[in-house]
């Protein structure tokens, strides 16, 4: 398996070379490429899917929902810029693999999932594994998760067709937010968000991307 997570991370750094002029960058941070190399993503899929585990690819983990490209995961993380003191807010748990990624280069990580039954499978894999700095927590993602808030960074993995307001008022003054924004009918783009010091905020549309839609009743 740690051959198949090197491959994969030749194929992350190949995948960004490709995608520089679109990204703004010609390489993703050592720490974070490394975290990647570390956490086991074949621990984060179906059994069935464990074959194709490291390669570049989503996949599905049921419920309608998929485990994000190694390389989509690497740039936003990269993106959102983590530090070792970081506390950071992940919007839709899923398996856990995001979560687990940042763990490994924040200090804190809260992430939270609408669907019942992923939020528990996914706080009982990450127990297991190790991941001890990552709670899980129910809930819909629209609204963020404003008991622990200010966040110095906040990744969304589900596409919403606007930025939402409760997740910019949680993002403390400094931070970033990285989330895709667009109809599941239409082009998505994946966005950073940054709010600098005095609270304004600027965005910056990074490269087209595809996910699933950010979920919940909001009428």
């Amino acid at each position: 398996m740690r051959k198949a997570r090197s491959t994969m991370v030749r194929i992350i750094e190949a995948d960004v070379t490709a995608t520089s002029t679109a990204i703004g960058r010609s390489r993703l941070s050592p720490e974070v490429l490394k975290a990647m190399g570390d956490v086991p993503r074949h621990e984060f899929v179906p059994k069935e899917e464990q074959p194709a585990a490291y390669l570049n690819m989503p996949l599905p983990i049921g419920y309608g929902q998929t485990i994000s490209q190694p390389y989509i995961v690497a740039l936003m993380t990269d993106l959102l810029a983590p530090t070792p003191q970081s506390k950071v807010l992940e919007i839709g748990s899923g398996s856990g693999y995001q979560a687990a990624v940042l763990s490994l280069l924040v200090k804190e990580v809260h992430t939270l999932e609408i669907i019942p039954a992923l939020a528990e499978q996914c706080r009982q894999r990450l127990k297991r594994l190790g991941f001890t700095n990552v709670h899980v927590h129910e809930g819909d993602g629209y609204y963020g998760l404003d008991a622990e808030k200010p966040f110095d960074g906040i990744v969304v993995t589900a596409a919403a067709t606007y930025i939402p307001p409760p997740l910019i008022r949680q993002l403390k003054p400094g931070g970033r937010m990285v989330i895709p924004v667009g109809s599941p009918f239409a082009i998505q783009y994946l966005m950073l968000i940054e709010k600098n010091p005095q609270g304004e905020i600027s965005t910056r549309q990074v490269l087209p991307v595809r996910f699933v839609p950010l979920t919940g009743d909001r009428d």
